[in-house]
């Protein structure tokens, strides 16, 4: 019999000792001239400028005279809160953006700037935002900046790994910019005319984003994130078709309220069928050609979409002018 045993000994090997954890640091640092830059991944550039374009395109849309002065307050204050739900997004999922392949060279993941930094940044940016909706827009807009930041930093952040209603809580924040414009151009009154706008943009979030994270899943699983398409992947080809053709009768209920002219519901319906036709071939076969597909559609989409509201909006005013002109005369 072994020594050991007749001791009354364990003859398995001892349990791994714990390594040393290397503090948090910075692998290099960051050149001033790169830091720029550096914010601007931080803050997500190129989302917060779409984040921009929607309020402003909500503005342009809401009924009352535009002040030049109000509209660059408002785009300069939805653009800082957007940065700001950006960089504390960043700063709570650090960990599992190194772990991404999409996600791995942002600013935290690859240690470009330290964490304290990037709360710092992200709170400064808020509360400049939040302060000049408020003062220089007026409370209702601060109102929504503030809820947007709670709503992306927050619920939706920490959703995104306990459970798949991240989605709509996502899509809530991406309807919020439209309502900041639009409360920003008529003194905080938001009417039906806002909420279908924001139903709009609301709709538009699914086919968008459930298509990016269908091609994304091994990503998201990776990570450990709860995405329909990791979890419930026929149903998030399903919620993308629903919501695609939700667009129609929201947008068949601007002329209604009447908002634009009557041509607007041909010209919604036309580039809204190529969207709900690429989320059919989504829904049935969820295939990766067919996810990039609705994806890059949906990019299309909405520019486009927006363009045609403002420019049927701004001939259905001018129409109304020239009837009540002759009328007059």
């Amino acid at each position: 019999m072994p020594l050991a045993l007749r001791r009354g000994l364990s003859t398995e090997p001892p349990p791994p000792q714990p390594k040393h954890v290397q503090p948090w640091k910075i692998h290099e640092l960051t050149p001033a001239g790169r830091l720029p830059r550096v914010y601007g991944d931080l803050a997500k550039d190129k989302l917060t400028a779409f984040v921009v374009l929607t309020a402003m395109a909500g503005y342009a849309v809401a009924p009352g005279a535009a002040h030049v002065g109000t509209l660059l307050w408002t785009s300069c204050g939805t653009a800082l809160c957007a940065a700001s739900a950006n960089a504390l997004n960043q700063w709570i999922e650090a960990p599992y953006d190194a772990q991404m392949r999409r996600t791995r060279n942002r600013p935290l993941a690859r240690h470009a700037l330290s964490p304290v930094h990037a709360l710092a940044a992200g709170c400064a940016a808020g509360t400049l935002g939040v302060g000049s909706l408020l003062v220089c827009v007026n409370p209702v807009a601060a109102a929504l900046g503030a809820a947007n930041i709670a709503l992306y930093a927050g619920a939706y952040t920490r959703l995104k790994r306990l459970h798949i209603a991240n989605t709509w809580v996502g899509a809530l924040v991406g309807a919020v910019p439209p309502l900041i414009g639009w409360a920003a151009a008529t003194g905080g009154h938001l009417d039906a005319g806002a909420w279908a706008l924001a139903g709009m943009l609301f709709a538009w979030q699914f086919p968008h984003f459930n298509s990016l994270a269908h091609t994304l899943r091994a990503d998201y699983s990776k990570a450990g994130y709860r995405m329909m398409s990791v979890t419930h992947p026929r149903l998030n080809a399903r919620v993308a078709l629903r919501y695609a053709l939700l667009m129609f009768p929201l947008c068949a209920a601007l002329p209604w309220l009447g908002i634009t002219d009557a041509w607007f519901l041909a010209d919604s319906s036309a580039v809204n069928a190529y969207m709900a036709y690429c989320a059919y071939a989504f829904w049935r076969r969820p295939e990766t050609r067919h996810s990039r597909r609705l994806f890059f559609s949906s990019i299309v989409h909405l520019p486009v979409l927006l363009m045609l509201l403002m420019g049927h909006k701004y001939w259905h005013e001018r129409s109304a002018s020239r009837a009540a002109v002759t009328a007059g005369v």
